[in-house]
């Protein structure tokens, strides 16, 4: 190891909870929680709020380190970014933020120092409190020690896991944009009847193209609405309960007493794999399964295409199912009769979750069963429309697919080359050099 390498406790090699004066009263952008994407480095403000007074304040560029169980286990890490740059900001009371030191360490540093596993696996070893609702103090860093080099190489650092940073970001924005599509076409042509009222309005003309209904799919949509219990529907559409458009399959769990039932080849899908609605895809899971496990419970091995839905718990989290996988009793599985890829299924189920919210008029939405799938009615088109909404959206959905996996293994060599940057195990110019 170099010895300009400085080893220093983690309180003064970065700034811990840096002092950040706001005005109470003052609307300012407000994080939350749920903001934080694991699988991505930086965090957006969703809303703004008026400060009161309470939770972490920050300012951009600054390290959002989850403090409460499960959350840090979860790897909720972030920096906060303004790109706009127009001042602070406030969020959740369980956020310790981190910043560099000026002239000391670099504030991007200062991110991939917090995401090392040591920092986490330290921070996680000192949380305080009941069962569930287990804390880290922040004064307990002050007892860890952490390598600090000089400011170029800390820099060189961060600029090498920023830049494989950079290219997960940028799929992630592009995956956004895709889903976005799929979403707004899947709507206006099975929510909003888009297409049946522009032509009873004269919009749409035979032979004519408009943006998202070429004219070839003039004559699979019918020219007038009608009334039905659901309100107005197309002409020839029919209604039905959800629950006799698909095929509702079960989970189960392994006895987790039995060692040789995991840690196997096979995903178990459980609520904390549910990935953010622009990625759709569930791709990997945080535990995983042996043959001996799947052959001695009751879960079962779901196709790729598969929709899941957590029915207990954080009810309504939804995911498509990427590669093959089980999954745990407190979601249900759906493989879709209309349509045959699973894309119209998963956003009918998406559109369902909305509805079953709908309908619990501000109570608690706390489960799902067979009954409540059955007893939710929906509006169900020709399966030749399915089909055809399937060939148009679905080739977005498979380039979010190939987007995520591309994403996993650039997570993974960046996953494998901060340990070794930040310890000094790997020096900046061996990479340089090769």
């Amino acid at each position: 190891m170099a010895s300009e390498w400085k080893y220093l406790p983690f309180n003064q090699a970065v700034l811990v909870n840096p002092q950040v004066c706001l005005d109470r009263g003052h609307s300012y952008p407000f994080v939350d929680m749920g903001s934080i994407n694991p699988g991505s480095r930086c965090v957006c403000a969703a809303e703004e709020r008026a400060f009161t007074g309470g939770g972490a304040r920050f300012q951009s560029g600054d390290t959002l380190m989850a403090r409460i169980t499960p959350c840090l286990e979860n790897g909720k890490v972030a920096q906060y970014s303004d790109q706009e740059r127009t001042g602070f900001a406030f969020g959740s009371t369980e956020f310790i933020v981190i910043r560099g030191r000026p002239k000391f360490t670099d504030t991007n540093y200062a991110y991939y120092l917090t995401k090392w596993n040591e920092v986490q696996d330290y921070a996680i070893g000192q949380m305080t409190g009941t069962s569930g609702r287990q804390r880290v103090p922040a004064e307990s860093l002050n007892h860890l020690i952490v390598p600090v080099p000089p400011l170029p190489e800390q820099r060189a650092i961060a600029h090498i896991l920023g830049t494989l940073d950079d290219k997960i970001e940028l799929n992630r924005k592009m995956n956004e944009t895709l889903e976005a599509m799929a979403r707004a076409i899947f709507k206006a042509w099975f929510v909003d009847f888009e297409p049946v009222r522009a032509k009873m309005e004269g919009r749409w003309q035979r032979g004519q193209s408009l943006p998202g209904l070429p004219a070839q799919l003039y004559d699979l949509f019918p020219d007038r609405l009608v009334d039905s219990e659901l309100g107005e529907i197309p002409e020839g559409w029919e209604i039905s309960p959800f629950a006799e458009n698909v095929e509702i399959i079960g989970g189960g769990t392994p006895k987790t007493s039995v060692a040789e039932y995991w840690d196997g080849e096979i995903p178990w899908f459980s609520v904390v794999d549910a990935p953010f609605s622009s990625d759709l895809w569930v791709m990997n899971t945080e535990k995983k399964i042996t043959e001996e496990g799947l052959k001695n419970s009751s879960t079962k091995v779901l196709p790729i295409g598969s929709t899941i839905v957590s029915a207990r718990g954080t009810v309504g989290r939804i995911a498509l199912v990427g590669k093959p996988m089980a999954m745990n009793q407190s979601c249900y599985a759906l493989r879709g009769k209309t349509g045959t890829q699973g894309t119209f299924n998963y956003y009918t189920t998406r559109a369902l979750i909305e509805i079953l919210k709908q309908h619990v008029h501000g109570s608690v939405f706390d489960t799902i069963t067979r009954d409540t799938l059955a007893g939710v009615k929906v509006v169900v088109p020709p399966g030749q429309l399915a089909e055809i909404f399937e060939a148009n959206v679905g080739p977005f959905l498979q380039q979010i697919r190939t987007t995520l996996l591309e994403s996993q293994t650039i997570s993974s060599i960046r996953d494998k080359l901060l340990p070794k940057l930040i310890s000094g195990n790997l020096r900046v110019n061996a990479i340089q050099n090769n």
